[in-house]
């Protein structure tokens, strides 16, 4: 049977997961009674843990919000599950701008745990490799980020002073609905009063965020993300292609990425049979054609190219290499 220290131990554990405990429950998770629960708390509070006892019906105890608990008490999945999130946040470059903020939070985790926890999570992250190379987006600033996503939760009109990609600078009043991490960089999305218009802006090129006095209503049915990956899908690029594809928009996605390409169904043909393949509007707007004939080959699907008549001697030159290299023998030794 456990000794009361590992009961009051577990208990404060209970606690940190958040929210208001009854007693009945904590006397059921640490097998006892419902008064020694109550002796328990009291252990805790002699050891200026400030536990509360909240009254009435669905009371019970909870710690004072905002309390930082020393020591770290985390399970085994815990404590992997917090590493690894930091490290995969690193990799992907979904950290804030403060430098080794991540590295030294995994350094304070990995200090404070057991020595045999600690070695075998260390083996965990000295044996995982990645599929693709770290991240290299410009990471937000905590001081944009964070009264940003208070603006967006409170519905409150804040001031930014923004640069553009071309090194403008400009501040404006904006009226925060969402923030949407993608590929490695963090964007906002917001209505532009002074522009009339709904706008999406890079977080790694705002500062000086200030909360202004007010409030707005978001409009109803908003999908932030949606909202982004619509934005850098129709941002404009040196060519606009336009295709006809047979397939669902989900299949084409596979290889065409809501960011890169937008996908409408288009109705069937009234003489279309109850099995025949629908056919899908594709548009996308790119810097350079010479990789889409590749991808257009991995879709494995009828396809057929509106504009521009350059991705048409793309796609055959790579047809004529394919069947070029297809026929080609081994020279005889």
């Amino acid at each position: 049977m456990p000794r009361p220290i590992a009961r009051v131990l577990t208990l404060l554990e209970l606690l940190q997961s958040g929210g208001i405990r009854t007693v009945a429950e904590l006397a059921g998770r640490l097998d006892v009674d419902e008064r020694t629960v109550r002796r328990y708390a009291g252990h805790l509070i002699d050891l200026d843990v400030p536990v509360e006892s909240v009254r009435g019906r669905y009371g019970g105890y909870r710690l004072e919000p905002g309390y930082r608990m020393p020591p770290l008490m985390l399970s085994d999945d815990e404590a992997l599950a917090v590493l690894l999130g930091l490290v995969a946040g690193r990799r992907s470059g979904l950290a804030t701008a403060t430098g080794t903020a991540g590295e030294t939070a995994a350094a304070k985790i990995r200090r404070v745990l057991p020595e045999r926890l600690r070695l075998r999570l260390d083996a965990v992250l000295g044996s995982l490799a990645f599929t693709a190379p770290p991240g290299e987006a410009d990471a937000p600033d905590s001081a944009v980020l964070l009264p940003i996503a208070d603006a967006v939760t409170r519905h409150r009109p804040i001031s930014v002073r923004y640069t553009a990609a071309d090194g403008r600078r400009s501040e404006r009043t904006l009226h925060p609905h969402g923030i949407v991490a993608h590929s490695g960089r963090w964007y906002v999305t917001a209505a532009d009063p002074a522009a009339g218009e709904d706008r999406t802006f890079r977080l790694d090129r705002i500062s000086g965020v200030r909360a202004l006095p007010g409030s707005f209503e978001p409009p109803a049915g908003l999908d932030p993300a949606k909202r982004v990956l619509t934005g850098l899908a129709t941002a404009p690029y040196r060519y606009e292609v336009t295709l006809r594809v047979q397939g669902t928009a989900e299949q084409i996605h596979a290889r065409l990425p809501a960011g890169i390409a937008i996908v409408e169904e288009l109705p069937s043909p009234d003489d279309a049979g109850p099995e025949a393949e629908r056919w899908a509007r594709v548009d996308l707007r790119v810097e350079r054609l010479d990789w889409l004939p590749a991808v257009l080959a991995s879709l494995d699907r009828p396809f057929v190219i509106e504009r521009p008549d350059e991705l048409r001697g793309l796609v055959v030159a790579l047809a004529e290499r394919l069947m070029d290299s297809a026929r080609r023998s081994l020279p005889h030794e």
